[in-house]
């Protein structure tokens, strides 16, 4: 009897040490693309406090994540949105980007951006 209860018990360690061990995974975004994307560009950006990005459109499709601060966004025709610490968030192939700019007067906001391209084109349009 004594062995099989040990074993029991070793076995209930072994599966609460797995259990610790477990990788745990949350969706951020799903999007669909309507490209194939051929290579990709990753940049790490960081703007200064209060700083604002100006309209803006992109060529390839871009996908992001905030990596510490506050972005207030806005894609023509939605509402804007604030992004936060780990939100994520996608700037669709030649759409006008009406805002893209830090929320804090007080703090930077560093950002991931993802390019994801089908060829050599720009990361970035201007609109004057």
């Amino acid at each position: 009897m004594k062995p099989l209860i040990f074993a029991v018990l070793m076995l209930n360690s072994v599966v609460m040490i797995a259990q610790q061990k477990t990788i745990s995974r949350k969706e951020l975004l799903k999007t669909a693309l309507d490209q194939q994307v051929k290579s990709t560009e990753i940049q790490e950006i960081t703007m200064a406090a209060g700083q604002g990005a100006p309209e803006h459109l992109h060529p390839c499709p871009v996908l992001g994540i905030i990596n510490s601060g506050e972005a207030v966004f806005q894609i023509e025709g939605h509402e804007k949105v604030v992004l936060h610490t780990g939100d994520a968030f996608y700037e669709p192939k030649n759409v006008k980007i009406l805002r893209f700019d830090n929320a804090s007067a007080e703090k930077p906001l560093v950002f991931t951006a993802i390019y994801l391209k089908e060829g050599n084109e720009e990361n970035i349009k201007f609109i004057k």
